[in-house]
């Protein structure tokens, strides 16, 4: 297999109306937990989270969109390589507006960014992936996520992940809750 490698630069980022468009997943998976009182079993979900390579907290991974891929493509793209996981996409959280004191370019001087957030289901875990010197991956329970979690707006799409696909005691699927 060949080795995996990290996209750099710039050169193919996608932006509009001033904000750097930004694709980003939070993976997920679920552990089951036997309730032995009255014989259910119970699925728990979990969600994966990394290292900054910028300050403390943990984030979801993502990362610029480019103008080669859709942006289902970018969010499993840096779960990749941020991560090291591969799934499937099962359904977009939202959009999320913030400010990136790390981003600044031409195209967006001030760092403005638009993130695009789907739920993964981890389908595979690597035990190595482009990024894995510069990060660690951690999988966490909701709350922990929720407590650990570095910014306001990444808890958000948490909360919607975990009202789309919180599993209901003895379901085997995953399609969202209603």
């Amino acid at each position: 297999m060949a080795d995996l490698v990290a996209r750099t630069g710039r050169h193919q980022q996608l932006y509009e109306d001033g904000y750097r468009l930004v694709a980003g997943c939070i993976p997920y998976k679920y552990t089951g937990a036997d309730d032995t009182c009255n014989g259910n079993s119970k699925q728990k979900l979990e969600v994966l989270m990394i290292t900054s390579q910028s300050g403390p907290g943990l984030l979801f991974p993502k990362g610029g969109w480019e103008n080669d891929e859709t942006v289902e493509e970018a969010a499993c793209r840096e779960a990749l390589e941020e991560a090291g996981v591969r799934g499937e996409i099962k359904g977009k959280l939202g959009s999320w507006k913030f400010r990136s004191k790390s981003h600044r370019d031409e195209y967006s001087p001030e760092g403005l960014c638009r993130a695009e957030m789907f739920a993964m289901r981890v389908t595979e875990q690597l035990e190595s992936w482009p990024e894995q010197d510069a990060r660690e991956r951690k999988w966490l329970a909701i709350e922990e996520a929720r407590a650990q979690c570095r910014y306001d707006w990444m808890r958000e799409a948490l909360d919607v992940c975990v009202s789309m696909y919180t599993v209901l005691p003895s379901s085997n699927s995953d399609a969202p809750v209603s």
